[in-house]
């Protein structure tokens, strides 16, 4: 048909199964096990009604941007809220990826990069994670057009440590470079402190990992007044009112609570390495991971029939048909009941009940 001719197609996304079945163990979307902040349902109560009939106000002026400045003890210019962080990671790539030089990120990554890339017909290159799932500073210097990445890296875990990233970021001054840190609240140390050096840094959070708060869709970047400005300007171009009222409200109160949420990281921090001997005791291998979920791989059985066998039991992990990673399974860190269940299916589906 001749009008599809000119639509612009893409190929999306594809987000972890969300199956709406009762009584499954949901390992498969790193969602945190834990609910928000006591203070976030308190606030839920309290939300007015009536407010729902305004649009809400525009994020740089709201207490929640307010609130993460404090948080992270920066001017509010310095921070920019979106819808989840995939929005910001969005709109970042729209802003800042404009040259016809390729941008770079690892082959190995949060999947999404090349979606975007190719939806915004942003060139881009693929470099080979090393053979321990490690990013390499060193292929991250040549000429290109920006750099993105995530640390800890995602599917892997893996935790680039600050001075590489500082190697990375100073020897890139003419681009911008993006450090994606969904999970970095997980035993990782942030590259944050780099901001006060290096003016082309723009670092990215979410609300849905260690805030507990994935359908409340929250995210935000920090990065220098500039940086913020031009995010600005591309999302008021694209839509002014992306963030709802309940969500801004909502999300300065998880902020406030510094202790629930300190509190549960710590927990799922603690579920992780219990669950990491149970794992290494079963015959899996997994790198090192500082994310609230394990990449793992057996030393017997193929990924993909664990993956299988796992969702007869009702249990849901994330497996993925790529090169390289074919035969490992990313598991989320639940409550300890639910990895508890995962272990007693994996013994039974590697005999070794």
């Amino acid at each position: 048909m001749k009008w599809e001719d000119n639509i612009r197609k893409a190929e999306p996304y594809v987000p972890g199964e969300q199956p709406q079945k009762k009584g499954i163990i949901k390992l498969n979307t790193n969602e945190c096990p834990y609910p928000p902040s006591p203070m976030v349902e308190e606030k839920m109560h309290k939300i007015a009604y009536q407010d729902l009939r305004l649009y809400p106000e525009f994020p740089e002026k709201t207490q929640l941007n307010a609130e993460l400045a404090r948080y992270h003890q920066v001017k509010e210019e310095q921070i920019f809220i979106g819808v989840g962080s995939d929005d910001v990671l969005s709109m970042a790539f729209l802003a800042f990826f404009n040259s016809r030089k390729p941008i770079l990120f690892p082959d190995i990554t949060y999947s999404f990069y090349d979606v975007w890339a190719e939806i915004y017909r942003i060139p881009y290159e693929r470099k080979p994670l090393d053979e321990d799932f490690g990013i390499q500073a060193a292929d991250y210097k040549g000429e290109n057009g920006g750099i993105v990445f995530p640390n800890p890296n995602a599917p892997t875990g893996v935790l680039m440590d600050v001075d590489a990233i500082e190697e990375i970021v100073r020897a890139n001054e003419d681009v911008v470079v993006i450090v994606d840190e969904a999970y970095i609240d997980f035993g990782g140390i942030s590259c944050l402190p780099l901001l006060s050096k290096y003016e082309n840094l723009l670092v990215v959070r979410t609300f849905s990992k260690s805030r507990a708060m994935a359908g409340s869709r929250i995210g935000y970047a920090i990065g220098n007044e500039k940086l913020i400005r031009y995010l600005n300007d591309v999302k008021y171009s694209v839509n002014s009112y992306t963030m709802n009222r309940p969500a801004l409200e909502l999300g300065t109160e998880a902020v406030k609570d510094d202790d629930y949420f300190k509190e549960i990281c710590g927990k799922i921090i603690s579920t992780r390495e219990r669950s990491k001997k149970e794992l290494a005791a079963l015959g899996f291998t997994f790198p090192e991971s500082y994310g609230n979920f394990i990449f793992a791989t057996h030393e017997r059985v193929e990924a993909a029939e664990i993956f299988r066998k796992l969702k007869e039991h009702d249990i849901y992990v994330r497996h993925w048909n790529k090169p390289r990673i074919h035969n490992y399974l990313r598991i989320t860190i639940g409550l300890d009941e639910e990895m508890d269940a995962l272990f007693a299916a994996l013994r039974e589906i590697l005999n070794l009940e």
